[in-house]
C-alpha cells in the first residue's frame, strides 16, 4: 500500500477576536459552515476548509506558548483568473476591513499580485500567475517539471 498523497486540507488561523475575523471573512463573501461551533468558526473554499480558532487555544493544542506577533512566515495565495480579477478581490477585500500592506502590482516576473492582511494580522496575496493555470473550480494547475531537468 502506498502512502496517500499529502495534500492540505484546512488551514486554521489563530485569531484574537473569533466575532471580528469571522465578519471579515463573512464580508468577504465565505459561508460559516454547519460544522463550526461557538468556540471556532468553519469556511468551505472549494475543497479547502479555513477554520478560525482562539489563538490561545489554538496554541495550547499545539503544545506552544501563544504570543506571536510580527511576520509569522506565511502568506495565504488566493490565485484569480487575470488581472482584472486581482483588482476586483482587492477592492472586495478592502471593502470587507482588510488592511491594505501592498496595492495590486505587475511583477517582474509577468503576474500582477496584491498584498493585504486580515482584521487579525494574517497576510495574504491575490494573484494572478499566468504560468499557473486555474481549473474549472479556481484550483491552481501547477506545471509538471520540465522533461531532462534534475528536481
Amino acid at each position: 500500500m502506498s502512502d496517500p498523497a499529502i495534500r492540505i486540507a484546512l488551514v486554521t488561523l489563530g485569531v484574537e477576536d473569533l466575532a471580528r475575523a469571522s465578519a471579515f471573512y463573512e464580508a468577504m463573501g465565505l459561508k460559516r459552515s454547519r460544522a463550526s461551533q461557538s468556540t471556532f468558526y468553519m469556511y468551505d473554499m472549494a475543497g479547502v476548509v479555513l477554520a478560525l480558532f482562539p489563538k490561545d487555544m489554538l496554541a495550547e493544542d499545539a503544545g506552544v506558548p501563544g504570543e506571536g506577533h510580527g511576520f509569522r512566515r506565511a502568506t495565504l495565495a488566493w490565485n484569480v483568473a487575470d488581472a482584472a480579477a486581482v483588482d476586483a478581490g482587492f477592492a472586495r477585500v478592502m471593502a470587507a476591513g482588510a488592511i491594505s500592506l501592498k496595492p495590486p502590482y505587475k511583477t517582474s516576473w509577468g503576474g500582477y499580485v496584491g498584498h493585504f492582511a486580515d482584521t487579525e494580522g494574517h497576510l495574504w496575496e491575490i494573484a494572478h500567475n499566468p504560468f499557473f493555470p486555474l481549473d474549472a473550480n479556481g484550483a491552481v494547475s501547477v506545471p509538471p517539471p520540465r522533461e531532462g531537468v534534475k528536481q
